[in-house]
């Protein structure tokens, strides 16, 4: 079985399994826990100096920095496509295919 990574931008990804919490960092309690995770070695910065949009919390209590939007990011989760991922996923492959069931109708 494949585990689902979530991917957080710039190629990042995250294992979807492990995820607790995906928080907007604007809160004061959410930017100590940042803080806290920073002290003690547990923050992983994945947004690759812009703005940090997101906090995930992970099942071992590390704190990854996400440039991504956390609707953004849920949506990913729950494995609904945006309109990046959209063009991420289209490939020169499903012309083909779309070719094929043009030629398969008409006859």
């Amino acid at each position: 079985m494949k585990p689902l990574l979530l991917n957080i931008g710039f190629g990042n990804v995250v294992a979807a399994d492990k995820i607790v919490a995906i928080v907007s960092p604007v809160s004061a309690p959410i930017k100590r826990l940042k803080e806290d995770a920073k002290e003690q070695g547990r923050l992983i910065d994945a947004t690759r100096g812009r703005i940090t949009r997101a906090i995930i919390v992970t099942d071992s209590n590390h704190v990854i920095l996400s440039a991504i939007n956390p609707e953004t990011a849920a949506k990913r989760l729950m494995g609904k496509k945006t309109g990046q991922d959209m063009e991420e996923d289209f490939h020169d492959d499903d012309i083909d295919d779309l070719d094929l069931e043009t030629t398969e109708a008409e006859e």
